[in-house]
């Protein structure tokens, strides 16, 4: 009975602090929508890459990923499936005719009627921490990571071109990079109200707080 009580206590204590942390994130993560597209999408050939693109996005801080190049409902319903146990849903779409979606956001619409920014994550930019401080925050922002070619009205349409390190690299290290300097240590604080699985830091081993199954109990 004494070993239930403290595990109870415990677990009061590690929702309290995870409550803390969710309201001192979301305080800092309000703010305009941050969307991620990722071009040249090849069915069969990219889908680990981009599932993980897509993962990075929402676990960080992004509200959209649109997808571009082939359909893929497979990956939208796996991405459903992790949200729907994790939390923290995410808006998937596919786009057709990316270039004429990123003209239209950067010089008409970003869903508000106003342009919004656009910033391609490409090795060849300018370094982000640079860019970052010049980046308005009061629009939306549309994140492009380019697949196997990048047509050159992307350097076009984007109003930053930004990168990395200016070495070959994962376009998913890019982006963790990117949304982490972004957001700062609340993007990586991250927590989901709705989230089902909730796993605990720990030094050693894995620690995993399952609400189903302790409802059940």
């Amino acid at each position: 009975m004494m070993n239930r009580n403290i595990n109870l206590n415990r677990n009061q204590a590690i929702d309290d602090c995870t409550f803390l942390v969710g309201l001192v994130t979301r305080s800092i993560m309000t703010g305009e929508r941050v969307d991620v597209l990722r071009l040249g999408y090849r069915l069969g050939r990219d889908p680990r890459i981009t599932t993980h693109l897509a993962l990075v996005g929402r676990a960080l801080g992004a509200d959209r990923f649109l997808l571009a190049g082939d359909e893929d409902p497979k990956m939208f319903e796996n991405l459903e499936s992790v949200a729907s146990r994790f939390g923290g849903g995410m808006d998937c779409q596919h786009v057709k005719g990316p270039m004429g979606w990123l003209r239209r956001f950067v010089e008409e619409d970003a869903g508000d009627g106003k342009p919004g920014v656009a910033i391609h994550l490409t090795m060849y930019g300018e370094p982000f921490r640079e860019a970052i401080p010049r980046i308005r925050r009061d629009r939306p922002i549309v994140l492009v990571v380019g697949g196997a070619k990048v047509p050159g009205d992307v350097y076009k349409h984007c109003q930053y071109n930004v990168a990395v390190g200016n070495q070959p690299h994962s376009e998913v290290a890019a982006l963790a990079l990117f949304l982490d300097a972004w957001y700062g240590e609340a993007g990586s604080n991250r927590t989901f109200d709705d989230a089902r699985l909730i796993i605990q830091p720990s030094a050693k081993g894995k620690r995993v707080r399952d609400l189903d199954r302790e409802e059940e109990e």
